[in-house]
């Protein structure tokens, strides 16, 4: 066998021809090691050849071979420095493939921006990599972290935060088109508590969505959104974005509360001095979770009875249109066609 650690000077193979993403190999995961490893994890009945590439589309054939007919579901590779690494797990009886990378996009100074690939989808598909993220705000990134970024080729940036949001902590990617809808943060029903805040988003947040869903529609290329944490916004339009590739509910559920373990909320906003922004509600806010230890570390998305927040928002979309599917195609225009064509472009 060869080493589980190799160099990326392994030779590229001619492969045998590869079926469509396969229920094997499964479970796959990817970890990265404080030495800027990879730590690839999966299951398989059967040997299990592990190839790279830097292209989230890449067919096997142009992925290079770093560890052959492995067997014991678990492989070392090195990083490829700023650029993403897609790992090509394949069965080395069935020639199936199942394609993985790392969920989080490791930034020094950023904050929960994620792939959201990787998911089960409609007809046992998957949501394809490299082509949907989402994030918290970028106002802290390093020279660093704007080459990180600007290598995943982002098309569009769709921010999801209020006009004083931003301005309090302007975005530094810089060289990306930038969509953003203007409402005062006053629009987000703050005072009725995370229940009000959520079930308001499906109203509030339909212009924004319906720019997400365009662009997506246009196959523009890869496209990212955000707000502030990158957990309540983002999260609400990441469930919706989801739900129209076909993932279920338990995993879109699953993907919200990785914010918990994501978020680092001493990058999401500069230090806030409330004499230089008088009245303005998301200043006060802001600056009352950098005054408070205990308001800076991140949070369980969940009621103290264990409710995720996010439920309130999907419970407000059946209440008033009945379904995801009927909010989908009478609020965003997304209906039957423009869902077959998301999956046809976002699934594999």
């Amino acid at each position: 066998m060869i080493s589980k650690t190799v160099t990326f000077a392994a030779l590229t193979l001619a492969l045998v021809p590869v079926c469509a993403f396969a229920k094997a190999p499964a479970d796959a995961a990817i970890e990265r090691t404080s030495e800027g490893q990879l730590n690839v994890s999966w299951s398989s009945p059967d040997p299990v050849d592990v190839l790279v590439s830097t292209s989230p589309h890449a067919p096997a054939k142009a992925a290079m071979l770093v560890s052959a007919r492995d067997t014991d579901g678990k492989a070392t590779v090195p990083a490829s420095g700023l650029q993403r690494d897609y790992i090509l797990l394949r069965d080395v009886r069935t020639g199936e493939i199942t394609r993985v990378a790392e969920r989080l996009i490791p930034l020094e100074a950023g904050s929960n921006f994620r792939d959201i690939g990787g998911y089960a989808a409609a007809g046992g598909k998957h949501v394809r990599w490299g082509l949907i993220y989402r994030s918290g705000a970028t106002p802290l990134i390093t020279p660093a972290d704007q080459e990180r970024i600007h290598a995943l080729g982002l098309a569009n940036m769709v921010d999801l935060r209020s006009d004083e949001e931003r301005v309090l902590a302007p975005s530094r990617v810089d060289g990306v088109p930038y969509t953003a809808v203007g409402y005062s943060m006053n629009k987000m029903n703050l005072a009725g508590g995370m229940e009000g805040t959520y079930r308001a988003m499906p109203a509030t947040f339909a212009p924004q969505l319906r720019q997400i869903f365009a662009r997506l529609l246009r196959s523009e290329g890869p496209l990212a959104y955000n707000c502030s944490a990158g957990q309540d916004r983002t999260g609400f339009t990441t469930a919706i974005v989801l739900s129209a590739l076909g993932t279920p509910r338990d995993t879109i559920m699953a993907d919200y509360h990785l914010s918990t373990r994501f978020r680092r909320p001493e990058f999401e906003m500069p230090h806030i001095d409330l004499k230089a922004h008088p009245g303005d509600p998301a200043a006060a806010l802001f600056a009352s979770y950098q005054d408070n230890p205990e308001a800076r570390k991140p949070r369980p998305l969940m009621t103290a009875e264990g409710k995720a927040f996010l439920s309130f928002a999907l419970a407000e979309i059946d209440a008033k249109w009945g379904s995801v599917d009927s909010y989908l195609a009478k609020e965003l225009g997304v209906g039957p066609k423009e869902i077959a064509r998301l999956r046809a472009s976002y699934t594999e």
